[in-house]
């Protein structure tokens, strides 16, 4: 039996066979205010081709299904409806097929999600499809490449509006207390970029002209109770050079006919890319200041979502082996676009922190994939959302754009989006306007960057006379143990950087070398015979992706004279090499802890600032021995503390640095200025604790066991929204006692009718036990003893998210527990679950295997 699921070789059986025209979707959400409505009503009109006698399925996932009529001929539900599936026999050439279901509202952030605003008790609707849920919402030939027009009426209350993919038209009333929105056809598109969002929304309005002279009407909308917060005028701007932005690179206009974004609750995403009608996660819209950080974030996202438009959307994949091209691309030109349209003009430096850093930490998983992976189902894709697919797919297109040419590449875009416009490709397709357009053999580029997986590492090797004059110099190309990867081409830069001596003492670059490097060894012989500089920055610029080693002199001095740097990127990379000898047990994680306190002295680009202070908590709750951690944690917040306090008035570090003491204050000297910050009786210079502030001060000092459940209530009723719903139940299960975690565990485990966002929140609660891991002991067994439940009770994503969180590597090092061997024991009891459930608990396995690695290294600075 199918269950849910669908194979390749299903989805291209079925394309054999059909041919999509249209669907016309006519939806009943007029009851979605009152919570005891359930379902909604859902009447399907879908027109397709098809072989003349063949037989076939649609997908539909739905409580009821009361009629099924293919073409003009009543079928019994009863008959041809069963899991996930309406079965279709003896097929015209042309037909006409209706189905009339009753569809659940979801809480999952997946199908038709429904959120009632605690602030003002509005209730709103909007979809999620990607992957496989616009089947929760209407019936549906459930595939990327099976394209067609979609006409949506959609009936809702009187004060509501409604968005979709078409233009949204004037509505008609409907009866009592009802109006009908009855939306034109839209571009020939797939389902997955389908969308509906329904509610009394509010916002504003642009207009942009696009380069064949077309007026492309924008919009932003939000909650009610947002209003206030958004602004419009900043997402538009950032909307609008966007697209100029991209016309001009692609060399095509937008091929929509409007361009809307939906500010929507408990997202489960960063955003949608729906066609003319892009989602985003609320949080976007900023309440409370922001970190710098996360304002580039909300840039970056906007871009991304954006150039989906054309990659994507106008062309789309013909299956989900090529989601990554989707993604990487989208991921890759989002960058581009804000490093040289915004004023975030070091995006590369924010990639280099955040992303690739994501990539590397995925890509040394046993779960690595190639970037184009190998999609046999489903579940083959819905976990495959993921550093490869999106941040290393980016770095290596990257890579492509200097390998054939800036303009040929897009030149190359701009032939294909022609070639394919409103329909589908493959990465094959790419390639050839590729080759086309720069003359390139692109095959064996291919095989060793895109076919396989897996990371190499570059080193570099040094040695000196005895008046520290270079006398032989090279990179080697390694293969890391276990890694599936093969040598491959690298374009790298190396950077020369000296100390000078001033006031402060400043580490400049003085020297730079670019190369190619191919093959096991490469001789760098601009080096022989110069003086060795103070430290010598192999892949310095950032060009290309692996993992780095430095010569144990540049990594010694580089690490005590981190602080030195005069600019963000060397520092960080130097850093991100460190990090990753931290996690193969090749540097003390303390070393690390020390240099990364060291950079914060000076760092300022917000981005880096938020991933070195990611670090230092990773150190403290896993990476450190147990033992380790107290006097660790009293040491990194004195200094983060005095950090602080010396931090330019207001500044976006200051804040950074505020949530970070919060975090992990273990001192009753620590924890009386967390507690001084939150009632005011103390504070620092122009300071703003604002309400999301206070939240990240109370949850500190809940977990630290300072406040408890008087000041959590309190804080709940001050801030009467759905972030203070959530922020309480985070602080509820972050309360450091067993009862606490044991009531934590029961209501994610148990309560399959948990919010998303709420079950996110919890989980985030639940696992703050860095000064108290012996909390989380119990339930490494527990764990296991749950996961068939998991899995088999909740839909993918509130499923994944419940195996991802729910286990921690903080118990690691304690006397007694041997966390690995419950989940080995796992896996060789359950050879047969779904690949998908399989992978989630392999790479839980794999964290934890490098943690006790981490944990059990001590020794000199490897080089």
């Amino acid at each position: 039996m199918p269950g849910q699921n669908l194979t390749r070789q299903e989805a291209v059986a079925r394309a054999a066979v059909v041919s999509t025209d249209s669907y016309d979707v006519v939806l009943d959400l007029s009851g979605a205010p009152d919570p005891t409505n359930a379902t909604f009503r859902s009447t399907t009109t879908v027109r397709f081709t098809a072989t003349p006698g063949a037989s076939t399925f649609i997908d539909l996932i739905a409580p009821a299904v009361h009629a099924v009529t293919l073409n003009g001929t009543a079928l019994d539900p009863q008959e041809v409806f069963a899991d996930s599936r309406i079965a279709l026999a003896d097929l015209r050439s042309d037909n006409e097929l209706t189905v009339v279901a009753d569809c659940a509202y979801m809480h999952t952030g997946e199908g038709l999600h429904r959120f009632t605003d605690p602030a003002d008790g509005e209730t709103y609707l909007y979809t999620q499809f990607e992957v496989p849920d616009a089947r929760r919402v209407y019936a549906v030939f459930e595939q990327p490449d099976l394209k067609a027009t979609f006409r949506f009426t959609v009936t809702v209350p009187e004060n509501w509006t409604v968005l979709s993919n078409s233009p949204t038209p004037a509505p008609t009333p409907a009866g009592a207390g009802t109006r009908t929105f009855a939306f034109a056809p839209c571009e020939r598109i797939s389902s997955y970029i389908t969308a509906i969002v329904a509610g009394p929304y509010v916002g504003a309005t642009d207009v942009y002209t696009a380069t064949d002279g077309r007026s492309v009407p924008l919009g932003v909308y939000c909650r009610k109770s947002l209003r206030e917060f958004m602004d419009a005028e900043e997402i538009l701007a950032i909307t609008k050079s966007g697209f100029a932005y991209y016309e001009e690179l692609f060399g095509t206009p937008y091929a929509f006919t409007k361009y809307d974004q939906a500010f929507v609750p408990e997202f489960n995403a960063g955003a949608m890319e729906n066609a003319g009608i892009v989602t985003h996660r609320d949080d976007y819209i900023f309440r409370s200041r922001p970190v710098q950080a996360r304002v580039e974030r909300r840039a970056e996202t906007i871009l991304h979502e954006l150039a989906h438009m054309w990659f994507g959307d106008l062309v789309t994949m013909k299956w989900w082996d090529d989601l990554w091209l989707n993604e990487s691309f989208a991921e890759y030109c989002s960058v581009l676009a804000v490093a040289e349209a915004t004023r975030w003009t070091d995006a590369w430096t924010t990639f280099q922190v955040l992303e690739k850093n994501w990539a590397y930490n995925q890509d040394q998983l046993s779960s690595t994939h190639p970037i184009a992976a190998d999609i046999n189902d489903l579940h083959d894709v819905e976990v495959n959302f993921d550093g490869i697919t999106y941040a290393k797919g980016a770095s290596v297109l990257s890579a492509l754009v200097a390998y054939v040419g800036r303009e040929s590449f897009f030149a190359g875009i701009k032939n294909y989006l022609s070639a394919h416009a409103y329909a589908n490709a493959t990465l094959a397709d790419l390639l050839t306007e590729l080759e086309r357009v720069s003359g390139r053999d692109l095959s064996a580029w291919t095989r060793v960057w895109l076919q396989e997986a897996g990371v190499t590492t570059l080193r570099l090797e040094l040695t000196t006379g005895a008046d520290d004059v270079i006398t032989s110099a090279a990179i080697v190309q390694e293969i890391p143990t276990g890694s599936p990867a093969s040598l491959r081409p690298h374009r790298v830069v190396l950077g020369s950087y000296t100390l000078v001596a001033q006031e402060p003492t400043a580490l400049e670059r003085t020297g730079r070398i670019e190369l190619d490097v191919t093959g096991a060894r490469t001789e760098v012989p601009e080096l022989i015979g110069t003086a060795r500089p103070d430290v010598l920055l192999l892949n310095d610029e950032d060009l290309t992706y692996s993992k780095v080693r430095l010569d144990t002199a540049s990594l010694t001095t580089g690490l005590e004279h981190v602080d030195a740097f005069t600019a963000s990127l060397p520092r960080s990379l130097l850093l991100a090499s460190a990090w990753d000898m931290v996690r193969d047990g090749e540097l003390p994680a303390a070393d690390f802890l020390a240099a990364a306190l060291c950079a914060l002295r000076t760092e300022t680009h917000s981005s880096v600032v938020q991933g070195l202070l990611a670090r230092v908590a990773t150190c403290l709750s896993t990476y450190l021995p147990p033992s380790a951690r107290p006097d660790a944690a009293e040491r990194a917040t004195d200094t983060l503390l005095d950090l602080a306090r010396a931090a330019e008035a207001g500044s976006d570090t200051q804040l950074q640095l505020v949530r970070a003491i919060a975090a992990h204050a273990v001192t009753d000297a620590q924890l009386d200025a967390v507690a001084a910050w939150l009632d005011g009786s103390d504070t620092l210079p122009e300071l703003v604790v604002d309400q999301d502030l206070r939240w990240e001060l109370l949850v500190g000092l809940v977990a630290a066991g300072r406040r408890g459940e008087t000041e959590i209530a309190a804080e709940e009723a001050r801030d009467r929204t759905t972030t203070g719903r959530e922020r309480a139940a985070q602080a509820r299960a972050a309360v450091p006692t067993p009862e606490a975690k044991a009531a934590a565990w029961r209501e994610l485990v148990d309560n399959a009718a948990l919010p998303n966002e709420t079950q996110v929140k919890m989980l985030a609660g639940f696992r703050m036990v860095e000064r108290n891991p012996e909390l989380l002991v119990p339930y490494i067994s527990e764990y296991v003893k749950e996961v068939d439940g998991i899995w088999s009770s909740r839909t993918f994503h509130m499923a994944e998210n419940l195996l991802a969180r729910l286990w921690s590597t903080t118990a690691v090092g304690l006397p007694g527990v041997d966390p690995v061997s419950a989940l080995e024991g796992w896996l060789d009891s359950h050879k047969d679950v779904p690949a998908a459930l399989r992978r989630i608990v392999s790479e839980n396995l794999d964290d934890t295997r490098r943690v006790v690695k981490v944990q059990a290294y001590s020794g000199p600075v490897a080089g």
